[in-house]
C-alpha cells in the first residue's frame, strides 16, 4: 500500500486468452507465482512457467521477486534477465510468457481499460485474512446460524435453499445468490438460488466466473463490469454490476460454490471497492465453515457405517484415518473364532409355525456373539446362518489379540450358560460351539463396490471353522489350537482361564494333525471341574497318546460323569478293545466336519 493509501495490485497478463487477472496485495506477504492451483498466483496456459516459480515479498510501496530454485525459466526485468529484483507501481517483470504489472490505481476495483468489459480480482486466503468487517455483529449474526441450519437440514436440496438466505440476509448488496456445482460433463449449475427482488425469468449464471473460481483457481474470485457494457459472458440481473464466487471444500464429488451478485451503491467506487473486500470475505469465511461443517458430517457418517463392521477399539486405533486404502486387504498375523448355535436345524424344524419368534432368538444369540467379540477389539467379520465369525489382529493389531480372542469366546460361554440357569431365558435351550485358531491370513474389506464385507482367507480360517465343528465331537464348548494355547498358558492366570489338552487330531480337509485343548474359565459355577480333574485328564491323554489306553481307560473313567469330555476318547478306547491300533501314532483322523 502507498503512502496515500492506495493498494498495491498486481496484474498477470498470460499467452492464454481472456482477460487480465488482478490480485490485491497487502504489506507483509509472501506469495508463491507458478502454475500450481495450490500457488497464490497461479499462471494456468504457460508451459514456460514452473509449478512454483517465483517467490514474491509484498512491502509498503513496492515488491522483491526472486526466482526459486526449482524454476527452469530466468525471470525478466527491464530486458535483463535475473534472478531477482524490485518492482515499484508501474513496473512489469516477465516469465516465460506471461507479463506480470505492478499497479497503485485509486481503488482496487478502478475502471477496466479500454476495450475490456470486465474487471476480475482474485482475493487469496492470506488478502482476505487481513480485511476488516464494518458490521461485525450482522455478520457474526449470520455466521453463528450455519451449523444449526446445517445439522438441522433434512436434505440436501432444503440445505442448498438454507445456505442462499443467509448469503442473502448477510450481504445487503446481494440481488441474488444461491451455491452451485460443477458436473463431470456440462456447464456449471445452480443447485439453488435466491432472488431479494421477485422477477421474471431463470437466474443467470456466468460460466467464467465460477468456472474461474471452483476449477481453474480454486479461490474466491470477483468479476466487475460496467453496466453500459453488459456481456453475455457474464451476470448481468436487474442491472447487477458484480458477482462474486467462492469454492466450498469436500463437499462430494462435485465441487461446490457459494455464488452471489448484486449492485454498487452510489457512495463512490473506493467505498464501494472495501465493501465488496469485506463481502468476499464474509463469503469464503461462511464456505470455510460450510466446508468444514460437511466433512465432519462426512467423517461421522463414515464412521457409522465402519461401527457396524468394527469395534469401537479399532476405531479409536484409526483415529480420523478413514482412507478406504487402510482397509484394503493384507497379509495379517490374525486370531480367528467361530461360533455356532447348535440344534438349530431341530428347532427350525419345530418351529416352522412360528419362524418370526425363532429369528428373533437366534438374532438375540448373535448379538451375545457379536457383542463379546466386540467388546474384546474384534472385527466382525461374517454371519452363515445361526453362526458368527470374528478375528484379530486386522486393521490395527496388538501383541494381545490371541488373548482378547480367547476372553471373548470365555464371555460367550459364560453368557449361554447362565441363559440355561435361568428358568424361562429365551437362550435358555441354546448351546454353542467355538473354535479359535490364529496364524496368517489375508484380511480385509472383500467384495465389490456394490457388496462387501470384512473377513479372513487363509488355513488358519479354515482351522478355526475345523475346530468350531468339532467341539461337537469332542464334546466341549470351546476348541483352540497349540498357538493359543500357548499364549493362555504363558500370559493368563487360572482363574481367568484353564486349559486342557483334548487329543491330537487330523481336521477333514487338512493336511497336518493338530493337538487341540479345551479353553475353559476358572474353576468356579461356570465350571465345576477342579485343577485336580484337570490334572487326571492330562494323565489320560498321555497314557492315550503313549497308547496305553487301558491306563488311559481307567484314567479317564475316575473323572466325574457330568464331564462329556470324557467321552471322545472313552469310544476311541472301546471301539478298539482298549488296544491302540498297531500303526498307531497318536493322532486321530476325524470322519466330519
Amino acid at each position: 500500500m502507498r503512502a496515500d493509501g492506495a493498494p498495491l495490485r498486481l496484474q498477470v497478463i498470460g499467452p492464454a486468452p481472456g482477460v487480465p487477472v488482478d490480485y490485491e496485495l497487502s504489506p507483509g506477504q509472501r506469495l508463491i507465482l507458478g502454475r500450481e492451483s495450490q500457488c497464490d498466483v497461479m499462471v494456468p496456459g504457460d508451459p514456460q512457467v514452473s509449478r512454483r516459480h517465483l517467490e514474491i515479498v509484498v512491502e509498503a510501496s513496492q515488491i522483491e521477486v526472486r526466482l526459486l530454485p526449482q524454476a527452469k525459466n530466468p525471470l525478466f526485468f527491464e530486458g535483463q534477465e535475473t534472478r531477482q529484483c524490485v518492482v515499484t507501481p508501474g513496473g512489469q517483470f516477465v516469465v516465460g510468457a506471461t507479463c506480470c504489472r505492478l499497479t497503485s490505481p485509486t481503488g482496487p476495483l478502478a475502471s477496466p481499460p479500454s476495450g475490456s468489459p470486465i474487471e476480475e480480482v482474485a482475493f487469496s486466503p492470506a488478502a482476505l485474512a487481513q480485511v476488516a468487517y464494518r458490521d461485525a455483529d450482522r455478520r457474526l449474526d449470520a455466521l453463528t446460524q450455519l451449523p444449526a441450519l446445517i445439522h438441522g437440514a433434512p436434505s440436501e436440496p432444503e440445505l442448498q435453499r438454507r445456505l442462499a438466505q443467509v448469503l442473502l440476509a448477510g450481504v445487503p448488496r446481494c440481488e441474488v445468490a444461491g451455491v452451485v456445482a460443477v458436473p463431470r460433463n456440462g456447464p456449471i449449475r445452480w443447485l439453488e438460488s435466491v432472488r431479494r427482488h421477485e422477477t421474471a425469468g431463470t437466474v443467470p449464471l456466468s460460466q467464467r466466473l465460477a468456472r474461474g473460481a471452483l476449477v481453474e483457481r480454486k479461490q474466491t474470485l470477483l468479476h466487475v463490469w460496467e453496466r453500459a457494457q453488459p456481456s453475455t459472458d457474464y451476470t448481468t440481473l436487474l442491472d447487477c454490476d458484480w458477482a462474486l464466487c467462492t469454492p466450498v471444500e469436500g463437499v462430494g464429488e462435485e465441487p461446490w460454490g457459494l455464488y452471489l451478485a448484486g449492485r454498487l451503491d452510489g457512495n463512490g467506487r473506493e467505498t464501494a471497492a472495501a465493501d465488496l473486500r469485506t463481502e468476499a470475505k464474509f463469503v469464503g469465511l461462511m464456505a470455510e465453515i460450510v466446508g468444514s461443517i460437511r466433512q465432519l458430517s462426512a467423517l461421522e457418517r463414515r464412521q457409522a457405517g465402519l461401527r457396524k463392521f468394527l469395534p469401537p477399539s479399532v476405531l479409536t486405533a484409526m483415529g480420523d484415518d478413514t482412507d478406504p486404502d487402510r482397509l484394503l486387504p493384507r497379509e495379517s498375523l490374525v486370531t480367528v473364532l467361530f461360533c455356532d448355535l447348535r440344534g438349530f436345524s431341530r428347532r427350525a424344524e419345530s418351529a416352522r409355525n412360528d419362524l418370526p419368534a425363532l429369528l428373533q432368538r437366534v438374532s438375540e444369540a448373535l448379538g451375545v456373539m457379536t457383542s463379546c467379540i466386540s467388546r474384546e477389539g474384534g472385527v466382525i467379520g461374517d454371519f452363515q446362518g445361526d453362526a458368527a465369525m470374528g478375528f484379530w489382529g486386522w486393521p490395527v493389531p496388538a501383541v494381545d489379540d490371541g488373548l482378547r480372542a480367547c476372553r471373548a469366546a470365555l464371555a460367550i460361554r459364560r453368557e449361554f450358560h447362565r441363559a440355561r440357569a435361568t428358568p424361562g431365558h429365551p437362550l435358555a435351550d441354546f448351546r454353542v460351539g467355538l473354535g479359535l485358531a490364529q496364524g496368517r491370513a489375508v484380511a480385509g474389506r472383500i467384495g465389490t463396490e456394490e457388496h462387501f464385507v470384512f473377513t479372513a482367507f487363509g488355513p488358519v480360517v479354515n482351522l478355526a471353522s475345523r475346530l468350531e465343528g468339532q467341539s461337537r465331537t469332542l464334546r466341549v464348548p470351546i476348541v483352540i489350537d497349540e498357538a493359543l494355547a500357548t499364549a493362555v498358558r504363558d500370559q493368563l492366570p487360572p482363574d481367568e482361564a484353564r486349559l486342557r489338552r483334548l487329543a491330537r487330531i487330523l481336521p477333514v480337509g487338512l493336511d497336518t494333525p493338530t493337538l487341540v485343548h479345551e479353553l475353559l474359565p476358572g474353576e468356579g459355577p461356570d465350571c465345576p471341574l477342579t485343577t485336580a480333574h484337570l490334572l487326571a485328564y492330562d494323565r489320560a491323554v498321555d497314557q492315550f497318546l503313549a497308547g496305553n489306553w487301558d491306563q488311559a481307560w481307567s484314567t479317564l473313567r475316575a473323572l466325574p460323569a457330568e464331564d462329556q469330555a470324557q467321552d471322545f476318547l472313552t469310544l476311541q478306547i472301546t471301539q478298539n478293545n482298549r488296544q491302540p491300533p498297531a500303526d498307531w501314532t497318536g493322532v486321530i483322523r476325524m470322519t466330519a466336519k
